[in-house]
């Protein structure tokens, strides 16, 4: 369960809205979380990368994970270049943003123009919307449940652009979606008797034919 402080965001359009066009505007670059002992936990990015994903990843938790507690959740890090796509403006510099919940970090690697408040308040509805999703989200579900993680962030990210912040619509998109994906699997597989009602991922799983029949070998060896 990560200790989620109270940190209320900024009203925001998304960004595609402000610019008024989605060309040549990819503010973040990468989406990462991992535990603090650098092991990933989810990974996004936004512009190809020159080198593996593992080198990048362990780069960034070298710089993060060697700086005390009391200093700002952002830093400059040119180190990175190396690793992006070169950008036609050779003045800028990526810049890494991050906040620590219990045992993970969730960094956003962002222009260096990009708003380091407005990145850490984004950071906040992430880390909301998996809470409101997991229902006090933990380490353990970014693990058997990664895809639903990925699509959380879908919804507020696409392209490197912000595209939604309200937990609200978020939320509901996700449970709309997370309905639909419920019904197909019933309707392919007959079997599966049941959709587990309509909370969060632990509330209840959908009933797959394996364990339909291990039920139903259960009941009569009870009998």
């Amino acid at each position: 369960m990560l200790n989620i402080e109270p940190f209320h965001c900024r009203s925001w359009r998304p960004f595609y809205a402000i610019l008024g066009t989605t060309q040549q505007f990819i503010m973040i670059h990468a989406v990462l979380i991992f535990n603090t002992s650098g092991i990933p936990r989810l990974t996004k990015f936004y512009t190809p990368l020159h080198q593996s994903s593992q080198t990048l990843i362990q780069k960034i938790f070298s710089l993060i994970s060697i700086r005390p507690a009391g200093l700002c959740n952002f830093l400059d890090a040119p180190e990175l270049e190396a690793f992006l796509s070169p950008k036609d403006d050779s003045d800028e510099r990526w810049r890494v943003v991050y906040r620590n919940y219990a045992t993970l970090y969730f960094v956003f690697v962002v222009d260096g123009a990009e708003s380091e408040l407005g990145i850490l308040d984004l950071i906040q509805v992430f880390v909301e919307a998996l809470d409101r999703h997991f229902e006090n989200v933990c380490e353990l579900d970014l693990v058997f449940h990664f895809d639903e993680a990925h699509h959380i962030l879908a919804e507020i990210i696409q392209g490197g652009l912000v595209l939604e912040t309200n937990g609200d619509e978020i939320s509901n998109s996700v449970k709309l979606a997370s309905k639909a994906r419920r019904s197909s699997f019933v309707s392919a597989n007959p079997l599966s008797l049941g959709s587990g009602g309509g909370g969060g991922p632990r509330s209840g799983s959908i009933q797959t034919p394996l364990g339909w029949l291990t039920d139903k070998l259960t009941g009569v060896a009870t009998r």
